[in-house]
């Protein structure tokens, strides 16, 4: 698969597959309650990434690249929880659990580069 190296993009595809992935779900009580914090988690990865790229300063950049790696990290456990009980979607759920650590590996990167700098 091609990497997109373009991040708010790669972030924004990221919380576009997640919809779709939560769109095509059965509907059940878990599912619906699990895929509505999924969005809102996937959401955040990209919006907070677009928020540190017009920082206010280096603590807002810090900070929000952060929040931003939290969202990562809280996506792949509501992936997590909906693989379990969907296993008809296990292929779709392990691509999207590897995306999110594949962004919360490269937003911790850039945390540590920044903090480096100072």
């Amino acid at each position: 698969m091609n990497r997109i190296y373009d991040l708010e993009q790669r972030t924004y595809l990221f919380a576009r597959n997640c919809r779709f992935f939560v769109k095509a779900l059965p509907k059940s009580l878990s599912n619906i309650e699990d895929g509505r914090q999924l969005i809102r988690s996937s959401g955040s990865v990209g919006a907070n990434y677009i928020e540190a790229n017009e920082k206010l300063g280096d603590r807002d950049l810090t900070m929000r690249l952060k929040i931003a790696r939290k969202e990562a990290k809280e996506s792949e456990y509501w992936l997590r929880l909906l693989k379990e009980l969907n296993a008809n979607h296990k292929e779709r759920t392990k691509e999207l659990i590897r995306e999110a650590f594949e962004l919360k590996s490269i937003l911790s990167s850039i945390i540590n580069k920044t903090s480096n700098k100072k």
